[in-house]
């Protein structure tokens, strides 16, 4: 038999050198059959010969070229996934060569003979031919097929297989690392099907801290996709290698199991109350699992990364995989954090998941995975927080962390909004642009986050997160920072950063959220506090966080914006469920300046003034000004600065109230609320979001909400006229200028007074700002200037 040629090979006959004939995962199976006594399910392999006769055959490979050269632009999701589907829907609709067809029938049926059952249950297998391509990071779960029978449907089950070549995690991934999509080629490794009553996986090596002592074991019940997917906390087992004693156990509630069906494919089933709560199994198949995996450790050399399963039938344990494990292999052993990572350290780019780059910046360390926010305690300094969506009582847990990965949200949600406050790296949305991160990266995995372009990849990557050069202290010194006739004010929520980030060349604070220091410090509602006879704790507790901002800033003024929760975010407070409504749309509802004044909310406001005053009269902080968040009235606006003024606030030459410019009535009335305020500080986030009609948390239609768009741009134009007219001063609070350099120019060219960006941006928005007003002059000088091609009168 030509090997080379053949279009099925049994496990018998493969060796792990033989990752091109079979892929990786096939050749492993042939590996642990024919050189090693540990029990593994029978099966065959197909090969990549097969599969390229299949796409050269049936003219897929030149038709697959043709839709290929049509995605131009990986990084277009939209567009990646388009073409991706198409292909993918191609390569499932052609029939088979019937040469590749027979053999695949004929070697199913004789799989049957040798194990001595008609038509055999088999879990059918993806297995990628390129060492270097992401076979198990990226052909992901939907490449395994479990539980099914039949010659047709393994047929059938195979071309599937070969359409997850062309996923679009594979597909951009080859794009990026410059593989020609039609050199890889896919085998499907076709084995008997384990009859799981409980399965999972084994390392020979601590994952977390890279100790070789131990052999741990994970298990649930069912079939082991849930234990590999993370939806099931499974019990641990954790054995010593030398002693072969069992040194510590976890059990867990394992509350649901994926089992397969009788006639056929898998469902989902509650496990009941007792037996979720039991060891899945006993002691001793704990212990001949550790012999199993020490075995495997020893014929292949390095530590290794196994899934297993027992079967209902006879209770006999079962080998299903067996591959390298991937981050600690070949590496040297530490216990410290710091060597953890420097043993982790990997060349290899194998992308886990992609999301909205929200917060600049690269991090590596290992991942803490949150699903339920109860467990938001457990959190510890210095791991990566990986969880569906932030809410702002996680802040205190948001600090600690070296960067931040969520399933959902977008570039002005809570965790985007935190995180560049905070200076942390962050990436949102990954649900949206490739694969919950939850769900992807497993609790414990060693991971680099590259949140400047959106991606995170598997281990610690060498050349992302090395150290720069050190530079010369002179050269940092006398790095030249322009002056600009445009202000540039710093946004801040945490006090404690005040410092590190104060000697910034930025002009002052132009946002300072006090919600930060509800959230990190106080964690109660205002109105719990008064009932409970602890106002002084709420007012004593802003008032430090606001000197600690004045002081580190002073001379220059310090903008705070007074209280700006949603209901929603109030109930999360300690004791806010008896003072908080339920809203159907709290983004919309009783926030900002229509609680202020309203006799519910009113004592609770007042402290914030007390906190206000304490700065400024007592410790002497004049560079502290408010700003009025969410005025959706003039009336309002006449009704809030009257309380502030009876309340000994009143504005003068060194105490100015700003306006939130956040609503369109904002906007249309600017000359009345000119009255009122000293000046203007543009929420882009909410105007445009109000202008446009586009929720900004709503995933399905973000590609509408864009702070560029003429309307949005149109309502700043003319506030800032309107407000120039009384003398009235207009700054800009949200990202949209330091992430769009245009739209910079658009509101350095309408005269607007300063702009206000994250500590991350202060330097290079200065730079932009001067280049901008440099160009102004010259313009004005030679009369050549670029004209506006938007008319943005109204």
């Amino acid at each position: 038999m030509n090997r080379e040629t053949a279009y099925v090979l049994w496990f018998d006959e493969l060796k792990r050198e033989d990752v091109n004939l079979v892929g990786g995962k096939s050749s492993s199976l042939g590996e642990l059959t024919s050189a090693t006594n540990v029990p593994v399910p029978y099966g065959f392999a197909t090969t990549a010969h097969g599969y390229r006769e299949f796409m050269k055959e049936t003219g897929l490979e030149e038709r697959i070229r043709v839709e290929l050269e049509s995605l131009d632009d990986v990084e277009n999701s939209a567009l990646l996934r388009e073409v991706c589907t198409k292909i993918r829907k191609m390569i499932c609709a052609e029939e088979m060569p019937q040469a590749l067809a027979d053999a695949i029938r004929h070697s199913y049926e004789e799989l049957g003979q040798k194990v001595g059952e008609n038509n055999p249950f088999v879990a059918v297998r993806s297995s990628a031919t390129a060492e270097d391509l992401p076979d198990a990071s990226f052909a992901g779960q939907q490449d395994t097929y479990l539980n099914v029978r039949g010659a047709d449907t393994i047929i059938e089950k195979v071309k599937e297989c070969y359409a997850s070549t062309f996923t679009d995690r594979a597909t951009y991934y080859r794009v990026k690392q410059g593989f020609d999509h039609m050199t890889v080629a896919l085998s499907a490794a076709v084995q008997m099907m384990v009859f799981s009553k409980a399965a999972g996986v084994m390392f020979t090596v601590d994952l977390v801290t890279g100790d070789d002592n131990n052999i741990l074991i994970e298990g649930s019940w069912g079939l082991g996709e849930y234990v590999v997917q993370g939806t099931v906390t499974p019990d641990n087992f954790r054995v010593d290698k030398q002693k072969m004693v069992i040194t510590d156990r976890m059990i867990n509630d394992k509350h649901v199991r994926l089992v397969r069906k009788e006639d056929g494919d898998c469902i989902e089933e509650v496990v009941p109350s007792d037996e979720a709560k039991a060891q899945v199994i006993s002691d001793a198949q704990v212990l001949e699992l550790a012999e199993y995996a020490k075995a495997i450790e020893k014929h292949y050399g390095c530590y290794m990364d196994m899934e297993w399963g027992v079967d209902e039938r006879n209770g006999k344990i079962w080998i299903l995989q067996a591959r390298p494990e991937t981050v600690w292999s070949r590496k040297d052993k530490s216990n410290s954090a710091d060597a953890r990572l420097n043993t982790a350290v990997t060349t290899n780019r194998d992308i886990v998941v992609k999301g909205l780059p929200a917060s600049p910046g690269k991090a590596a360390g290992k991942a803490h995975v949150i699903i339920n926010p109860e467990d938001i305690d457990e959190f510890k300094e210095g791991e990566i927080l990986v969880t569906a969506m932030t809410a702002p009582d996680w802040v205190p847990a948001m600090k600690k962390a070296k960067a931040i990965v969520t399933d959902a949200g977008g570039m002005t949600c809570h965790a985007s909004i935190v995180s560049r406050e905070l200076g942390i790296p962050c990436i949102v949305g990954t649900k949206s642009r490739s694969h919950e991160a939850t769900t992807s990266i497993q609790d414990g995995q060693m991971i680099t986050v590259d949140a400047t372009n959106g991606i995170v990849y598997d281990g610690v990557l060498e050349d992302l997160v090395k150290p720069a050069d050190s530079q010369d202290a002179s050269a940092v010194v006398s790095e030249y920072i322009p002056v600009t006739g445009t202000k540039i004010y710093m946004n801040l929520g945490d006090p404690d950063l005040a410092e590190k980030y104060g000697v910034l060349p930025c002009d002052g604070i132009g946002l300072m959220r006090e919600e930060f220091i509800w959230t990190t410090f106080i964690h109660e509602h205002p109105l719990h506090l008064i009932e409970t006879g602890r106002s002084d704790v709420a007012v004593n507790t802003l008032a430090e966080g606001m000197r600690k901002v004045c002081q580190a800033l002073a001379p220059r003024q310090v903008v705070v914006r007074l209280s700006d929760f949603k209901s929603s975010e109030y109930r999360d407070l300690k004791g806010g469920d008896k003072y908080e409504p339920h809203e159907s749309s709290a983004l919309l509802g009783w926030r900002g300046a229509s609680r202020y004044y309203d006799p519910k909310y009113l004592p609770a406001f007042k402290l914030e003034l007390e906190a206000i005053k304490k700065v400024r009269n007592e410790y002497g902080f004049k560079n502290l000004q408010v700003m009025i968040p969410f005025c959706r009235t003039v009336e309002e606006a006449e009704l809030v600065t009257n309380l502030m003024a009876q309340e000994g606030l009143v504005r003068g030459k060194d105490f100015k109230v700003w306006l939130m410019a956040e609503i369109p009535s904002n906007i249309i009335l600017a000359d009345q609320f000119n009255k009122y305020v000293d000046g203007y500080s543009i929420g882009s986030n909410d105007l445009t979001m109000l202008v446009l009609g586009c929720d900004r948390d709503n995933e399905t239609v973000q590609h509408i909400y864009d702070e560029r768009n003429l309307a949005v741009r149109r309502a700043i134009r003319h506030l800032i006229d309107v407000a120039h007219k009384d003398g009235k001063t207009v700054s800009i609070c949200g990202q949209a200028p330091s992430v769009y350099p245009e739209l910079c120019e658009f509101l350095v060219k309408s005269g607007i007074d300063s702009i206000s960006v994250n500590p991350d941006a202060v330097k290079n928005t200065k730079k932009m700002v001067a280049q901008i007003e440099q160009r102004m002059m010259m313009d004005a000088l030679t009369g050549r200037g670029r004209q506006d091609v938007d008319e943005l009168e109204w």
